[in-house]
């Protein structure tokens, strides 16, 4: 008898509920997360031989679960959260809300569904995740620093720090200030300290992108021949887009990026909008590769771009269609990879 077991995963304990096929509950179970979830779970789930785990959001609350349970062996699965809410409200008409309830709907969609996606143990393209990840959030907390020290400059000088911060013009800019209150003086202070954070977080960036080249080079991905494509971008779309085979097509792969656009009807008529859907991380990559190319004249992206305005496209348009060509291009060369590995 095939057995789907559910799992609610959260910070504090982690519910499961088992079915058999035709929905019909065998029994549930709270762990409380610790050293011995994973051991109390297999002895629970002991009896039933055949069985697949489901774990809603496997990639967020339930990831360490997830790879605990693929460590040991175990079919595992991952079921988007909004999957099991539908399944919840539909399956019961109601909309309550609870442990258990959550667990069995986690199992029923799991069982139902032909879009739940296998977990796979950890990998290259985790490690270039997390350098990717590391990097972004560095450059997010710097936009953020100079935004703040810019901010203040201008309460400080007239004009403020005219151009993009560089920690030394920067130092000398606020060396030459002489504070004439306490107010003046507090400003000057905090400049200070947001400067000595910037130049941190520009010492964690440099260090940061020198990890992401070595690993990228590791990797031996051919995605660097793309113009446009450096270590960093490279380690992001391998690290956000994980296992490529698991997107049957390219259109595939460019609905989950964002590239694709999306059919709107009515009353018969049939129009395409832009997609603000899909890995927001992946299409942002996507859309600085393809800025790389369009500054750059004799790029093939460049080329391709004038092409498509000289046949009546909107620059929006033309831009778009760049997008989802780079995405294609992205595609193959992340097929010819996992096929030459």
């Amino acid at each position: 008898m095939t057995v789907m077991i559910g799992i609610d995963p959260h910070k504090l304990l982690h519910a499961a509920c088992a079915i058999d096929r035709t929905e019909v509950e065998l029994g549930q179970l709270q762990v409380r997360s610790g050293p011995r979830q994973l051991s109390e779970l297999l002895a629970w789930a002991a009896p039933f031989e055949s069985r697949t785990w489901a774990i809603e959001s496997a990639g967020g609350l339930g990831y360490l679960l997830a790879q605990q349970l693929v460590g040991r062996g175990e079919c595992v699965v991952d079921v988007p959260a909004t999957l099991a809410a539908r399944v919840r409200v539909l399956g019961s008409g109601r909309s309550n809300k609870n442990d258990a309830n959550d667990a069995r709907a986690v199992a029923v969609a799991a069982l139902r569904s032909r879009s739940v996606t296998p977990v796979r143990a950890e990998d290259h393209a985790s490690v270039l995740r997390l350098l990717a990840k590391a990097q972004l959030d560095a450059s997010r907390a710097r936009s953020r620093a100079c935004s703040r020290l810019h901010a203040l400059a201008r309460e400080l000088v007239p004009g403020g720090i005219r151009k993009e911060i560089v920690a030394g013009q920067a130092f000398q800019v606020l060396a030459a200030i002489e504070p004439i209150n306490a107010t003046q003086r507090q400003r000057l202070q905090l400049a200070h300290e947001l400067l000595d954070e910037i130049g941190q977080l520009d010492t964690r960036m440099k260090r940061s992108k020198r990890r992401i080249t070595d690993a990228v080079h590791a990797s031996g991905t051919s995605l660097t021949e793309i113009f446009g494509i450096g270590p960093i971008i490279a380690a992001t779309i391998i690290g956000y887009t994980g296992d490529i085979t698991r997107f049957p097509s390219a259109g595939h792969y460019a609905a989950y990026n964002g590239t694709a656009p999306i059919e709107f009807s009515s009353s018969g008529r049939t129009v395409h909008r832009l997609s603000r859907r899909g890995n927001r991380t992946l299409n942002h990559a996507l859309h600085m590769i393809a800025v790389t190319q369009l500054r750059n004249p004799g790029s093939e992206g460049r080329s391709y771009f004038d092409r498509k305005v000289a046949e009546g496209r909107t620059k929006r348009e033309a831009m778009r269609a760049l997008k989802r060509q780079i995405s294609n291009r992205v595609y193959a060369h992340l097929r010819a990879d996992t096929a030459n590995r």
